[in-house]
């Protein structure tokens, strides 16, 4: 059954999905590679339409993937498609300049983080709603960060209190989304980078182990379990 979005919702959600996901091996672009047998978008893209506020999802896919991409998604729930850029950010200003009139909150989202909960989609979007201009979801960084110098010399141990993992969806006011790209001069694989060179106060929210991004066969491993014990 498709899922139907929420009318009088105020979020929408952009899915950059163009990219090749090279780190993940050979075959077809990373969004449409599967997991549990259906792609890592629908995953993705189910979980969205899951969120209660969600009015639009806009997906920016590999341009010669458009069609399928569409058909892929039609009984998942009603996505407007888009082709993507080069680079992520091209990608993201393509999927943000199809979002229709109505929704203020716009959530970006990696399709890689196929398991991610609806509950984390409505934190994010709830913060935006209470009055920060750009939210992202963070866990602890529980490993032990050394910075490292030329030939693999270590030059000293980070202090990982003050480190945070970030994930998706990322949110913020459409207006401030909107002007960091407008004025995006490289391109940046995180969209709360560009709001930060705008000065504008990023805030975080507490992630969730479930949005694991999938990017080495390692990742696809562990995602296949989680999915298989109910994630």
């Amino acid at each position: 059954m498709t899922a139907q979005l929420n009318p009088r919702g105020d979020v929408a959600v952009l899915v950059p999905a163009a990219g090749a996901g090279v780190r993940l091996g050979p075959g077809r672009p990373k969004a449409l590679r599967l997991l549990g047998g259906e792609p890592l978008l629908v995953h993705a893209v189910r979980r969205l339409a899951a969120a209660a506020s969600v009015h639009t999802v806009v997906v920016a896919a590999p341009a010669g993937e458009l069609d399928a991409v569409r058909e892929l998604l039609a009984p998942v729930a009603p996505v407007t498609v888009v082709p993507g850029g080069a680079e992520r950010q091209a990608s993201v200003a393509a999927a943000l300049a199809a979002v229709p009139a109505g929704p203020e909150i716009v959530l970006v989202h990696d399709a890689a983080r196929a398991l991610t909960p609806p509950d984390l989609v409505e934190s994010v979007a709830g913060a935006v709603r209470a009055g920060h201009d750009a939210v992202i979801p963070v866990l602890p960084v529980v490993d032990t960060i050394k910075e490292v110098g030329a030939g693999e010399r270590v030059l000293g141990t980070v202090d990982r209190a003050a480190l945070r993992a970030v994930q998706t969806p990322q949110g913020f006011r459409r207006a401030v989304l909107t002007a960091a790209h407008a004025t995006a001069t490289d391109p940046l694989t995180d969209d709360a980078g560009l709001v930060e060179k705008l000065g504008v106060p990023v805030v975080c929210v507490p992630g969730s182990e479930y949005a694991l991004k999938i990017t080495r066969p390692f990742d696809l491993a562990l995602a296949e379990h989680l999915l298989a014990t109910g994630a």
